[in-house]
């Protein structure tokens, strides 16, 4: 049966989360914004990425970061600070893995609270694509982003400039659920972007570099904090954590056509990095048989995403896979059916993982997004492929 979830998602995680709109209208504010300190102090912008699933390149051209004091403020506003790049910078997305950072720059800002971003993306021109998708063995296509080259994206996120002292904020750009196809084959950007601190708090570890699609995540009660892919030796960097939001997380690991794996209670600390393994002794997956998880999360108009979560023995959630709904609404997941492994965080490595049999082909979709009522539907693939369609009601 299909039932709608009690509320947003709760716990340390919510204190990362912003909002992201398409603003419409073009035009923009002078300098001088409203902030509550004295003084000069300034804020250094970079950005970084989450993996993106089934493409090649991730291709954004950045033209400004806007900075506003106060969320509410629209493009006529005055008060807004603007960080030009000079000339605009094309960044594909998914170099920025691993703790790789691509610095936009630094500004001057009177000190005081800041609470609006927007990334402001260059449009095509003159037949050259600004902002692009490369799917997995095709070619380059264009990537929709109308909105995004107008106004820009507008982040809401609070930060403080100290006056005399520096800002440190990064996008955190999570390509793979930013990207939607549409019907007719094109691409259209859902953006799906962090606001983190330039934290120094680090896990680290090596996977089996022979397991291909490797995807590496860092989650607070079933919600993504950071995720990132293994390079080539297998070894990877969750970076960019937050102890503040919570003092310790889950690391799951998930690779197409093999059991996922969770290590719970892995502790972050502040100017610290945790280690989960070593390159002589990588964490590695079992194979397993998949089945698929598949429907339609309407209205088509709502772009819902859609995941498929599972308790992991202790760990009551963890994402074992996301998707968006195309045009039509479809959408469609493919999960393992083996038990999840589990290992308790230690210092001592190698971890020592256990099959989890209760968790074996059991998983949860859910259903959300902007402006809806999110859904959710318990699922077994033990025996055969599941068949979930959702109707998403307007919010109240």
């Amino acid at each position: 049966m299909v039932l709608a979830r009690r509320g947003a998602r709760l716990g340390a995680a919510a204190a990362l989360a912003i909002v992201v709109v398409a603003c419409g209208g073009g035009g923009g504010g002078g300098s001088g914004g409203v902030t509550t300190g004295q003084g000069m102090g300034s804020v250094r912008i970079a950005l970084t990425d989450a993996p993106a699933c089934g493409f090649d390149e991730v291709n954004i051209t950045v033209d400004r970061v806007r900075v506003h004091a106060s969320s509410t403020a629209d493009d006529s506003s005055s008060g807004w600070h603007d960080l030009v790049l000079a000339p605009a910078r094309k960044v594909n997305l998914l170099d920025l893995t691993n703790g790789v950072l691509e610095e936009l720059g630094e500004m001057a800002l009177p000190g005081g609270q800041y609470t609006q971003l927007r990334l402001v993306l260059r449009p095509d021109s003159g037949g050259v694509l600004a902002n692009s998708v490369v799917p997995t063995g095709g070619t380059e296509q264009p990537l929709d982003t109308p909105s995004a080259t107008q106004s820009g994206l507008k982040l809401i996120h609070s930060f403080t400039v100290p006056p005399g002292g520096l800002a440190d904020v990064v996008l955190d750009f999570d390509a793979c659920k930013s990207i939607v196809r549409r019907g007719n084959g094109s691409y259209g950007l859902k953006p799906v972007i962090a606001v983190v601190p330039r934290t120094v708090a680090d896990i680290v570890g090596y996977v089996d570099p022979a397991i291909a699609g490797m995807q590496i995540s860092a989650q607070v009660g079933g919600t993504v904090m950071r995720a990132t892919v293994p390079d080539a030796s297998g070894a990877f960097t969750l970076a960019f954590l937050d102890p503040s939001v919570a003092p310790n997380v889950a690391v799951v690991f998930a690779a197409p056509g093999f059991a996922s794996a969770v290590v719970s209670a892995v502790p972050i600390a502040l100017q610290g990095t945790t280690s989960l393994s070593t390159a002589a002794t990588p964490i590695t997956l079992p194979a397993s048989a998949t089945r698929t998880a598949s429907g339609h999360a309407l209205p088509a108009v709502a772009a819902a995403s859609v995941r498929a979560v599972q308790a992991v023995g202790i760990v009551p959630e963890v994402e074992i896979a996301s998707t968006n709904a195309d045009a039509t609404g479809a959408y469609s997941l493919t999960l393992p059916t083996a038990p999840a492994l589990l290992a308790p965080y230690a210092v001592s490595l190698p971890l020592v993982f256990a099959p989890q049999p209760a968790s074996a082909a059991k998983y949860t979709l859910e259903a959300e997004a902007d402006g809806y009522v999110a859904q959710s539907a318990a699922i077994d693939l033990t025996a055969a492929d599941a068949a979930v369609d959702f109707t998403l009601p307007p919010a109240p």
